[in-house]
């Protein structure tokens, strides 16, 4: 099935989707004010050892110090796994050290750094400190696998040092187009290795590709129909960028020069509105509900509108599939990281389990991203795990609610009631003042002027002191301020 990828570009963000058969199978967004860090190279300074944690916070210029771990330490992990020396023998405060960082900052947490520098091209990933030469584990055939080990080691020069991983892409290269990747990669580690050694720390290195160019040297493969660009400066820069390093890539660029905006044109920008939803409603009437949390995420499978034709179980199975198939796509649509649990209707039958696990593997071998998967536990759940390197759509276009805090949910009118009888009861024993105002939102001061017009009444009788209302139209539900007059 051929791939469309449209590159939406404004000076605030570019904007890319990947389509397959019109529908939007993923989405990334980066924005020049937050462009993702992953894969930048800096010369930092130890902030912080932490013996404790066999970590240290590294100074890297950026608003939070970011987090090195022992084992991500060039060199100090052994052959059998086990880590080497301690980290507070290896880093000291103040210390300069060149690192990578391999986690955009994600939340509270700092971005996460490696000693272990990789840079990547199109067909390989070039270890400049490391003589392994390694292979795409999505490269399955053994056979081909040795060769391309074997090509590559004809191109190398014995007396240089590094080494190579080969990406999916290299499967089908040829040794002109290998030898070219090698000679681009080693030009930039030269670059930065000179650089880094008169830098005072923090100072950023090397800075990865723009997002339009790492989609060419990531994403665009020979499943790819078209790749069409709305920006003609940008447009005129990806030429040049596959001119250079992916000739193969030029047909399938495209300048869109349409009137209506790309992502309109293609019904992209109500697919990015679902995928700020919790609810997803399948064809058949099921729907998932996703949570996303700072541990996990849960999605949860439900049958809806959809009774079937036949019976229950069969009802249930065939909901399980397309709910399978439509997970693997929120995935990736949403970039959901980390910890997720699946909880797919209760299925009796252990045929009807297989299938669906099957169907769930498959729809999920579509997806770039590192993941593990599992079984069905004993609660009937489904654990896996998917790498996440940067935030998730949610978190790039969204913040947490100001009203609730991220809770989903606000107080009760009734509740915040009863808070401010509670509090003004404290507040008449700690202060002699001769009113008590309370300053709060309609729906409040309704409900005390209505049902708990008695529960005031009987307050301001107990304290013997007058007790008035004013409505605040800027105030939300939760909110409110007492007054003493």
């Amino acid at each position: 099935m051929s791939d469309e990828i449209l590159i939406n570009v404004t000076p605030q963000e570019t904007r890319v989707a990947v389509l397959q058969a019109g529908s939007v199978q993923e989405l990334i967004v980066e924005r020049a004010a937050s462009r993702g860090l992953v894969g930048n190279v800096y010369v930092g300074r130890v902030a912080r050892v932490l013996p404790g944690m066999q970590s240290a916070f590294i100074d890297i210029g950026l608003e939070r110090a970011a987090f090195l771990h022992v084992a991500d330490i060039h060199g100090e992990r052994r052959a059998n796994g086990e880590p080497g020396r301690p980290i507070e023998r290896i880093l000291a405060e103040g210390q300069p050290v060149v690192v990578q960082v391999v986690k955009d900052p994600i939340g509270t947490k700092g971005a996460r750094l490696s000693t272990q520098i990789s840079i990547a091209g199109r067909m390989l990933v070039y270890l400049p400190q490391d003589p392994h030469i390694g292979i795409s584990q999505r490269i399955e055939d053994e056979t081909g696998r040795q060769l391309l080990r074997e090509k590559l080691k004809e191109l190398l020069p014995e007396d240089e040092a590094g080494g190579f991983i080969i990406r999916t892409l290299a499967e089908t290269a040829s040794e002109t187009e290998l030898a070219a990747d090698i000679a681009y990669l080693r030009h930039l580690w030269r670059n930065l290795d000179a650089r880094a050694k008169g830098a005072q720390p923090p100072t950023l290195l090397y800075q990865d590709l723009s997002l339009a160019q790492r989609v060419l040297r990531d994403i665009v493969s020979e499943q790819t129909a078209v790749v069409r660009v709305d920006s003609r400066e940008n447009f005129q820069k990806l030429l040049a960028f596959a001119q250079t390093y992916m000739p193969n890539v030029l047909p399938r660029l495209e300048h869109y020069l349409g009137e209506r905006p790309l992502f309109d044109l293609y019904n992209v920008e109500p697919e990015i509105e679902k995928a700020l939803s919790r609810r997803v409603d399948l064809k058949s009437g099921g729907t998932l509900v996703i949570d996303q949390t700072e541990a996990m995420t849960t999605v949860d499978v439900n049958t809806g509108g959809f009774v079937g034709q036949r019976n229950f179980d069969d009802t249930v199975f065939k909901t399980n599939l397309e709910a399978a198939q439509a997970i693997a796509r929120q995935l990736r649509l949403r970039n959901l990281g980390g910890i997720i649990i699946i909880d797919f209707i209760d299925m009796d039958s252990d045929e009807h389990r297989a299938a669906v696990l099957e169907e769930f593997k498959r729809a999920l071998s579509r997806d770039r991203t590192r993941m593990t998967l599992n079984g069905f536990t004993q609660l009937g759940l489904v654990e896996m795990t998917r790498k996440r390197t940067r935030e998730s759509l949610a978190h790039v276009l969204c913040e947490p609610c100001p009203t609730c805090e991220g809770r989903g949910e606000v107080k009760t009118a009734r509740t915040v009631c009863y808070e401010i009888l509670r509090e003004i009861l404290r507040e008449a024993r700690a202060f002699n003042a001769r009113e008590y105002r309370i300053l709060a939102s309609h729906a409040v001061t309704d409900l005390f002027l209505e049902e708990e017009s008695g529960a005031l009444a009987m307050l301001s009788d107990f304290i013997g002191k007058p007790i008035s209302m004013q409505a605040e139209s800027s105030y939300t539900q939760e909110q409110y301020d007492i007054v003493l007059m």
